[in-house]
């Protein structure tokens, strides 16, 4: 005899509804943590789809209870998606090639460009230093590499290890390639919130990036877990934190030089250019994890989330996308490294619907596409008796 449909489709969904909260603990049976399970659980659903719907609130706009604020570009954002970025600048001690190359590639929209020497720390261009030196925004999907990093530390993940998740089995560099939330709000629970507080504030963030820049301001680290979504809402998205773009560019040249934590330093003339000295901030374990975190950054720009700033040359990142208030942000943080010489192009846009992880990705690559056709990273010219001779020629007097 034929079972009702009701009934049938009752049990279905009874047996998916299984299969999510055993997936939902996978992740733990297969790591090496030994980090004690929270003792409440969510009592209606599982953890999946807690964030699931948190995730759904933060990507999609917020509606104003009132149209109180001005409403731009379909708003209801209070950040024009499109503006002058280069007003107010100072540029004297600026790298200019790389400046009209970030320049040109931001183009009209509302957001910063900072490119520094990973090598040096020295901030080469810093486009829209009012975004650049402010308070901060939410980091979004970039803190993931962050916490890709503290996971690696702490062995409760391993870079080729596949762990069930949400009906899927990822490794980490699937997890950076795709920015698969499901991943670090796991990761983040099995840290817990003081060790990513430790490797946080490790990192760099909560504490000024540069060395005696006017205006620069810390961001912010939350004293306690987020009250929307907790920890997994932190590692993931980066809830209630407030990162600069010099905080993540920092980060960027310390996972491009292999650990080195620089202060970053503006020159203000091109006399502090000429002078400049590198200041090392501190020496971060990180060595052994870069080969691990990278394939993940560099799957980003090949095949993932950061597809648009693909270029003939390597470029590792991570994208961003996220709501903050009544603000649409898109992040992108990156590095490359051409014939020995490397750059890192972080990029933030704010405004409406157009300011997202994707489009920062797209100008990043624009960034580096300008500066190859400028031969920014052609090799010194190899010396020769032709060029010696050439050189005396021409520069007698």
């Amino acid at each position: 005899m034929k079972q009702p449909y009701s009934c049938l489709y009752r049990r279905v969904t009874e047996a998916a509804f299984l299969l999510c909260v055993i997936s939902s603990l996978s992740f733990a049976t297969t790591s090496t943590s030994t980090t004690t399970p929270p003792k409440r659980r969510a009592p209606a659903h599982h953890v999946a789809a807690t964030y699931h719907a948190a995730v759904v609130r933060r990507a999609m706009p917020r509606r104003a209870a009132s149209p109180g604020g001005p409403v731009i570009a379909g708003g209801p954002w209070d950040r024009p998606t499109f503006a002058d970025s280069t007003e107010g600048d100072r540029v004297d001690g600026e790298d200019m090639t790389v400046r009209r190359a970030a320049v040109e590639a931001l183009g009209s929209y509302n957001g910063s460009v900072v490119a520094l020497d990973p090598t040096t720390g020295r901030i080469l261009t810093m486009v829209n230093q009012r975004i650049a030196l402010g308070e901060g925004f939410q980091p979004c999907s970039t803190i993931k590499v962050a916490v890709a990093l503290a996971g690696l530390s702490e062995k409760i993940i391993q870079p080729n290890a596949r762990y069930r998740l949400g009906g899927m089995r990822v490794d980490l560099t699937y997890s950076l390639a795709h920015s698969y939330n499901y991943y670090f709000a796991t990761l983040g629970q099995k840290l817990g919130f003081e060790k990513v507080t430790y490797y946080a504030h490790l990192f760099g963030y909560g504490e000024k990036a540069g060395l005696n820049i006017p205006g620069e301001q810390p961001g912010y680290f939350p004293a306690a877990p987020p009250k929307n979504g907790g920890v997994g809402m932190l590692t993931s998205f980066g809830e209630e934190i407030r990162q600069t773009p010099l905080q993540l560019a920092a980060l960027m040249a310390a996972v491009s030089n292999g650990g080195t934590l620089f202060y970053l330093q503006y020159p203000q003339t091109q006399a502090d250019v000429r002078s400049f000295v590198p200041r090392v901030k501190r020496q971060l374990d990180i060595g052994s994890l870069i080969p691990m975190v990278e394939p993940g950054m560099r799957g980003a720009v090949e095949f993932g989330t950061a597809h648009r700033a693909r270029e003939d040359g390597p470029i590792a990142g991570k994208t961003g996308t996220c709501t903050e208030t009544h603000t649409h942000l898109g992040w992108f943080g990156s590095f490359n490294e051409i014939g020995g010489k490397k750059l890192v192009v972080v990029v933030l846009l704010t405004g409406g619907r157009p300011a997202i992880g994707p489009l920062a990705a797209g100008i990043a690559g624009d960034v580096y596409k300008l500066l190859g056709e400028a031969n920014y990273f052609a090799t010194g010219i190899p010396i020769t008796p032709a060029n010696l001779v050439a050189s005396q020629i021409c520069c007698a007097r």
